[in-house]
Formats: C-alpha cells, sequence, structure tokens
C-alpha cells in the first residue's frame, strides 16, 4: 500500500509541476504580447531581430524544402506507379508542401536556428545580471530584449514559408520533368489546377503561429535560466525541444481546424 502511495505521489508532483509550468507560461506570454501592442516601440531592434530571422534563415528553410520536394515527388511517384496515377504527382506536391511540409519544416528549423540563439542570448544576459542592470537604466526587458523578437517571428515565418513553399514546389517540378519525365507544361498545368487558396493561407497561417511559438519558447526559457553556463546550455536545449514539440501539436489542431470536415 505504501509503494502504491509513493508512486501516486510521484505522478501528482510531475502534474503540478506541469500544470505550474503552464501557467508560468502562460502569465509570461500575456505579458510579452501586452508590450507587443502597447508603446514605446524599437522599430531598430524589430528591424535588426526580422534580418535575423527572415534573411539568414533563407538558406536552411530553402535546402530544406527544396530536398523535401525532391523527395516528395520520387516517393509519391513510386507509390501512385502501383496504381497507374502517375499523373496526380503534382497535385501531392503542391499541396503537401504549401499546407504541411513547408510550415512544419521551415518552423523546425527556424526552431533549430533562432530558438536556441535567443534562449542563448538571453540567458547569457540573465545569468550576467545585464538584464538586472537594463532596470537599473528604467528600460523595460520585456519591451526592449522581448517583444522586438516575438513581433519578428510572427511576421518573419511567413515570408520563409511563402518563398519555402516556392522552392518546394520548384524541387518537385525538376525531379518530375528531368528524372520521372514528364511534361514540363502538363506538370505546371496540374499544379495550378489543383493549387487553392486555403493550401497558401492555411499554411501561412501556421507559420505565424509557429514563429510565435519558437520565439516564445527562446524568450521564455532564455529569460527564466539560471545556474551560469550550465544553466545556459539548458535553456538552449529546452528552448528548442519544447518548440518543436508545441509546432508538432499545434500542427495537428490548426489542420483539424482548417481542413476537418
Amino acid at each position: 500500500m505504501g509503494k502504491l502511495l509513493d508512486f501516486l505521489a510521484r505522478i501528482g508532483r510531475v502534474f503540478i509541476a506541469f500544470l505550474q509550468t503552464i501557467g508560468r507560461v502562460t502569465i509570461f506570454s500575456g505579458r510579452v504580447v501586452s508590450h507587443c501592442v502597447r508603446p514605446p516601440f524599437y522599430p531598430r531592434l524589430i528591424g535588426r531581430q526580422m534580418v535575423e530571422i527572415g534573411y539568414y534563415s533563407l538558406p536552411v528553410v530553402g535546402l530544406t524544402t527544396f530536398f523535401s520536394g525532391m523527395v516528395l515527388a520520387l516517393q509519391s511517384h513510386t507509390g501512385f506507379a502501383r496504381f497507374s496515377a502517375e499523373g496526380a504527382v503534382a497535385t501531392v506536391v503542391v499541396i503537401s508542401v504549401t499546407r504541411e511540409l513547408g510550415p512544419v519544416f521551415a518552423g523546425l528549423m527556424v526552431a533549430g536556428r533562432i530558438g536556441a540563439a535567443m534562449a542563448a542570448e538571453i540567458g547569457t544576459m540573465r545569468v550576467t545580471e545585464q538584464i538586472d542592470a537594463l532596470g537599473t537604466l528604467s528600460t523595460n526587458p520585456y519591451k526592449y530584449l522581448l517583444a522586438p523578437r516575438l513581433i519578428a517571428g510572427l511576421t518573419m515565418l511567413p515570408f520563409l514559408v511563402l518563398v519555402g513553399d516556392i522552392i518546394g514546389v520548384f524541387g518537385g517540378y525538376l525531379v518530375g520533368v528531368y528524372k520521372l519525365g514528364f511534361n514540363p507544361s502538363n506538370y505546371i498545368n496540374r499544379t495550378w489546377e489543383y493549387l487553392e487558396p486555403l493550401d497558401v493561407i492555411s499554411g501561412l497561417v501556421k507559420a505565424s503561429v509557429f514563429g510565435f511559438l519558437v520565439s516564445l519558447m527562446g524568450c521564455y526559457h532564455g529569460y527564466n535560466s539560471r545556474g551560469g553556463a550550465q544553466g545556459v546550455g539548458a535553456a538552449t536545449t529546452n528552448a528548442v525541444v519544447s518548440a518543436s514539440i508545441l509546432i508538432l501539436i499545434f500542427n495537428y489542431f490548426l489542420t483539424e481546424l482548417f481542413f476537418a470536415k
């Protein structure tokens, strides 16, 4: 009986800790969002973060979506050849890239690059007491450090996804035309024929949500890091892992919101 009670107690402690974490993240996100919509703003800092998140993430997002589109064309052709439906390859590529692969892969790549960088930078400022120094200078760290990153992540990830969609579809086109022997005009016509505005819009909405989550997790774990260099390393790891998990969870719910009948 005692072992059972100890086991239940451990489960209870884990569950309570989980609820406490959700509460802290919710309060933190509410504070950051409130500072995103209230003046004063820092346009130079927001622009710098937009360049860091958007422009410098283009190569990794472009490479990821390009080769994903190529692999998707090869795999879908292999599967559809069993049913003599090879003509559906272009449709599958464009729908899969715009709805799922573009937003998810871009979100995961940005989480690994930007989420980790945010957590490391802000975490280092926390453990070296630079954030406390901002308070002595009458500068709100939420307004100065966190809000520009959240705004930049929310606005730039849709841009990355849109570019990634184009590159991914182009990768599928190259494989379809030069590897699988499709007629270029027919491939393009099939791509445009079955592409609907909702496919692109849903992907861009997902990208905005993913950008918010990546920036939020990077800022949250960096801002609350403790314990010197080891704490900064843990915050960096936690930021990437938590952002990646949240991207996959929210991807399901957003997909159900847009396409569930």
